[in-house]
């Protein structure tokens, strides 16, 4: 979330950033600094008070000494009184306390300087494009008639079995699945990456923690019984590694690489991008995820953009990079690069992945801190990219790779998979 100092520093360039998303901030932003005020002023009289009470507690010892025992019952009176008055500023302060973290808990990140204006995706900016457009046989399938004709992926026994949005893969189809999950790992791994394999629930103080709480509560499944969430990505257990953590300086950066199954409910989608493996509520991703110093941060963005860019490369897929608009970014992001890889049966772009950096929104909820060399104590930048999402990477390649004798195995997945061709 938003610092009570960035928003004290510049409230109007604070309301003007949020503006750039869509959200009117004003309000929000005016009742922060006056809550603030409030708190502080509270916290005087706290603490004024204390200093009182010390000073009237210790006068009752001495006037028994004194023998002057009405005085110091007398004094007794005035600290039960201070007490009560104690007790009632600090609730006062809980309650003024927990109102500012309300209202900043409903405000979004604000975008950074790079990112464009806009309210919808028709804002975004294609910011660089790259890969071979393939050519199909005149005959070319989508990938769902290609994962039945090749008996790759039964959407049928998933609806079966659970529901819509939770396919079987079957045979070559889930080796060509697990080539892909070992080979962005292993590429991970020799960009410097650390793997870990995080749980695939978290409580709800990971779910705020990150920020898919209070904003995405509607799009994660929810064990009741338990109060946990099914991860919607592996940023968010692999991000809370680092939650109420100081990190020596000499440590970062933080690398982290994770595979993990993803849930989301995605309520609300309907029509034809839904169809095969566009839009799942159970798929397969691998996470990156960085911890760093503020002033390089921005420098770990654009290695994370070239990481996912070469993957994309090594595939042979068309791609290429969005900055997103305002409007279309996430809520917890300062700025986010998607990927999408062109799906030549379809003829449309398909988003592969979101890189983005938070700066101090997500760190300053999960108190992730950094201790410089000067013994002070600083919030980290945290950043993460997917790296890559399946289903979609698996749909291009079907489609974009299919050929009259069969689907060509992309080189790099060939020595994982055991196979050049699925017929």
């Amino acid at each position: 979330m938003l610092t009570l100092q960035q928003i004290k520093e510049d409230p109007e360039r604070i309301i003007a950033r949020l503006a750039v998303k869509g959200f009117d901030g004003k309000q929000g932003v005016n009742d922060v600094i006056d809550f603030d005020d409030e708190r502080r002023n509270l916290q005087f009289q706290s603490d004024s008070l204390a200093a009182q009470l010390k000073k009237k507690a210790d006068s009752i010892g001495r006037l028994m000494k004194e023998g002057n025992k009405a005085e110091a019952e007398e004094a007794k009176k005035e600290v039960a009184e201070m007490k009560e008055r104690q007790k009632e500023l600090s609730e006062r302060l809980a309650t003024t306390e927990n109102a500012i973290r309300d209202i900043l808990l409903g405000m979004p990140n604000i975008p950074c300087d790079m990112v464009p204006e806009g309210l919808t995706a028709a804002d975004n900016v294609v910011e660089k494009t790259g890969g071979p457009m393939p050519e199909l046989p005149e005959d070319a399938l989508p990938h769902w008639d290609l994962a039945k004709k090749y008996n790759l992926i039964n959407f049928d026994l998933g609806v079966k079995i659970t529901g819509p949005g939770f396919p079987v893969y079957i045979g070559k189809g889930a080796k060509l699945q697990r080539a892909l999950i070992q080979f962005f790992l292993d590429r991970a791994s020799e960009a410097g990456y650390l793997e870990v394999q995080p749980p695939y629930v978290v409580n709800e103080a990971s779910g705020y923690g990150t920020g898919q709480l209070p904003d995405k509560e509607g799009q994660m499944y929810f064990v009741n019984e338990d109060r946990l969430y099914l991860i919607p990505t592996a940023e968010v257990p692999v991000t809370n590694l680092y939650r109420d953590v100081i990190i020596p300086a000499d440590q970062l950066p933080i690398k982290n690489c994770a595979y993990s199954a993803c849930f989301r409910r995605e309520a609300g989608s309907y029509g034809k991008d839904v169809r095969g493996l566009n839009r799942l509520h159970q798929f397969d991703k691998v996470e990156i995820v960085r911890i760093e110093k503020p002033e390089n941060s921005y420098a770990a963005l654009e290695e994370m953009k070239d990481h996912v860019q070469g993957l994309l490369e090594s595939l042979g897929l068309p791609w290429h990079i969005l900055r997103l608009c305002g409007g279309d970014m996430s809520f917890t992001s300062a700025i986010t690069f998607d990927f999408e890889v062109y799906s030549a049966a379809q003829g449309r772009w398909l988003e592969v992945s979101s890189v983005s950096n938070f700066e101090t929104y997500q760190a300053n909820r999960l108190k992730c801190r950094y201790r410089t060399a000067d013994k002070k104590t600083r919030l980290c930048h945290t950043l993460n990219g997917s790296a890559l999402a399946l289903p979609r990477i698996m749909a291009a390649l079907l489609e974009n790779n299919q050929t009259s004798d069969g689907i060509v195995v992309p080189e790099c997945l060939r020595r994982y998979t055991g196979f050049s061709i699925i017929n």
